[in-house]
Parts: C-alpha cells; sequence; structure tokens
C-alpha cells in the first residue's frame, strides 16, 4: 500500500533509525511536489532564543528548534497567526508557514504575537524528488496526521511518543520501546 505523502503530515522516524540527525525524530512536512520536500524537526529544541541569534530582532521569550541539517545559517517559523501575517501559506488547519518579515517583528514587538503562538527554526529538513517515496517505501517514516495542538501545546521531547501512541494499535506499542539498545 502506497503511502500519499502531502503538505501538513508529520513524519515519525521509525524507532530503530540511526541518522543522528533524525533519531525519534517528530518532523512536520510543509512542501511537497516534484522539486522534492521540505519540513520541519518540531522536537529538537535548541537551548537558545531567537532573539538572541537573530540581529535586530525585539525582544522575545520563544525558543528555538533544530528544523533539520540543510541551510542551518536560516531561519524559519511555524505559527498559529496566519489571519495576521502576510503572505503565510497554511499548512495545515491552523498552522501556518512563513510570511512577512517585517510585519512578524512588528507584532511581536507589540505583544500581538507571543512565544504560544509561534516556533522557530534553525535550517529545515529536505528531500529530493522522490527521495521522502523510497524512504517511505523502505520503512524509514511513519505517517501521521498533524493536529495544531502537537505544535503549540505539546512537549517538545514527548512529541515523538505521543504521536505514535496517538496512532494506536501497533504503534502504541513502538512508543513504549525504550531509546536504545536493551541488555536482558
Amino acid at each position: 500500500m502506497k503511502t500519499e505523502i502531502k503538505s501538513g503530515t508529520i513524519l515519525l522516524a521509525e524507532p530503530f533509525m540511526m541518522d543522528s540527525n533524525f533519531k525519534r525524530t517528530a518532523v512536520l512536512l510543509v512542501d511537497h511536489g516534484e522539486g522534492g520536500s521540505v519540513g520541519f524537526i518540531l522536537n529538537r529544541e535548541v537551548e537558545m532564543r531567537v532573539d538572541e541569534l537573530v540581529e535586530d530582532f525585539p525582544e522575545f521569550e520563544g525558543n528555538l528548534y533544530f528544523g533539520g541539517p540543510v541551510s542551518t545559517d536560516t531561519i524559519h517559523y511555524l505559527h498559529a497567526k496566519g489571519d495576521l501575517l502576510e503572505g503565510s501559506d497554511e499548512i495545515s488547519p491552523g498552522i501556518f508557514w512563513g510570511g512577512d518579515y517585517k510585519q512578524l517583528k512588528f507584532l511581536i514587538s507589540q505583544g500581538i504575537i507571543k512565544p504560544q503562538d509561534i516556533r522557530f527554526f534553525v535550517g529545515y529538513s529536505g528531500w529530493s524528488d522522490n527521495q521522502l517515496e523510497e524512504e517511505l517505501a523502505t520503512g524509514s517514516w511513519v505517517t501521521a496526521p498533524m493536529f495544531a495542538n502537537y505544535l503549540f501545546k505539546s512537549k517538545p521531547a514527548d512529541l515523538w511518543q505521543q504521536v505514535m501512541d496517538n496512532k494506536g494499535n501497533a504503534f502504541s506499542i513502538i512508543a513504549e520501546m525504550e531509546d536504545g539498545p536493551s541488555y536482558n
């Protein structure tokens, strides 16, 4: 059975994936097409705030996340304020990607966009044309639907396990598996 890949899908790394960039990650796919795919790792928090990294950014208590190993000199953002931020693309109900950067800084400086409304990512996860389809076919990823609460309400450290568990059946068992080898 072929898995449908589309923007707004979560990719969960299979539990034994050894690639350190993606081990036990939950990646939100924000773009998928003939040219490839783009996503952001939702559960890799960086011990730094966005206003500490980005020059000329208003003071902001929002943390940064490692979006992926591609273009780690770039900043991206997912937010819940698509009605206020021009140029935003709706990825999933209640989740928007990007938008006018100057307007974003103004809305943050005015307290209109708060830390619970937005997540900033350093870099992104990317796949060339058909690469993601091949990885899905070999079982590297499990797909799941995205919900805004995963992004804005869930604890990042628990997200992989939470989404896997929410899939039910065998995935609930997988979600409970220890990270790393077990010695009996």
